[in-house]
């Protein structure tokens, strides 16, 4: 039996692949939607404030509402990992298909082909490559403070970055903890000012500039970091928590096991029209080259990656849903 091929497959769940999805759907395109998680990591934000027609919006019910969106248009979604990508010629020797290589949480294998990708991965969160780190993660050290500030009541934490995801996690964290340190590397914050004068305002909040961690202190939890400053005459800031809002590391391997070209910080290249260096490969949203990453200009690259597939396969003398282009 002929395997089923797609016109367009979308790897990734945050807002540009969804986007690109809707967009694909509304195409009449066979759309396929792979990710594991749906909605990816915006769904830590604590509130979304600059999504037009939303004055506030916790991110997990913005992307839910987006996967709504795209389950009214009946586009699937397969909440599994994309492990491999390859592409294949087809027998005219003009037309070439795309295979994607999946794992499901039971550690089974899929393979799913399509015409077109548009890749939209995102990235994940980076690590701070301090001392015992790694070893005291969940156990005091956190990467989402979404996720985990209810499990830090009436003690006290630090959180470590100075962007805007940095002062959105103190913000939220401030409403369990007993106070909240920020941890900052420079001399000051990166972070919109809006979001830095709210936690200049908080009685709760005090920002550290000029220090890093070095060590995360603790045998079986966290006790207290160690700076590389000294704080009130000393270098261990007793804590019970620490969450890490530093940014994020592109995943963008994908894209290079397709020949996709990427740039010295991994991300992948692309255009205006978000078309890569391979003839029916996009990308869109945080794993590309933009200067700007937010949702909302994601969304808009998963678009505009969605028009470009559409006139990709129109192009062709076959028609959406034959196979190859």
């Amino acid at each position: 039996m002929e395997q089923e091929t797609w016109d367009v497959i979308i790897v990734g769940a945050g807002s540009a692949g969804m986007a690109a999805a809707i967009y694909a759907a509304r195409f009449n395109l066979k759309t396929l939607i792979i990710g594991k998680v749906v909605g990816g990591l915006l769904n830590e934000s604590h509130n979304v404030e600059n999504y037009p027609g939303y004055k506030s919006i916790p991110g997990l019910d913005l992307m839910m509402n987006f996967k709504e969106h795209v389950d009214n248009l009946g586009v699937p979604i397969k909440e599994e990992w994309a492990i491999d990508a390859k592409s294949e010629q087809l027998n005219d020797d003009k037309k070439r298909v795309f295979i994607i290589t999946t794992k499901d949480e039971d550690e089974r294998e899929h393979t799913y082909r399509g015409r077109t990708v548009i890749l939209t991965m995102g990235t994940k969160h980076r690590h701070l490559g301090a001392k015992r780190e790694d070893e005291l993660a969940g156990k005091g050290v956190s990467y989402c403070a979404t996720c985990d500030a209810a499990f830090y009541r009436n003690i006290p934490v630090c959180i470590v970055g100075g962007g805007d995801s940095a002062a959105q996690a103190g913000e939220l964290v401030a409403q369990f903890a007993s106070h909240v340190y920020m941890l900052v590397r420079s001399e000051k914050m990166r972070a919109e000012p809006i979001n830095i004068k709210r936690l200049e305002t908080n009685k709760k909040i005090t920002i550290i500039y000029n220090t890093q961690v070095l060590e995360v202190l603790g045998e079986r939890e966290v006790t207290g970091v160690r700076l590389s400053t000294q704080y009130n005459g000393s270098d261990v800031l007793p804590v019970s928590g620490m969450f890490v809002e530093i940014g994020q590391i592109v995943q963008s391997e994908l894209a290079v096991k397709l020949g996709v070209k990427v740039n010295e910080r991994k991300e992948i290249i692309i255009d205006s029209d978000s078309q890569t260096n391979i003839p029916g490969v996009w990308a869109a949203g945080d794993v590309g080259n933009r200067k700007y990453k937010q949702a909302l200009t994601g969304a808009s690259e998963g678009a505009i990656a969605a028009f470009g597939a559409y006139a990709l396969l129109r192009s062709t003398e076959d028609q959406p849903s034959d196979v190859g282009y």
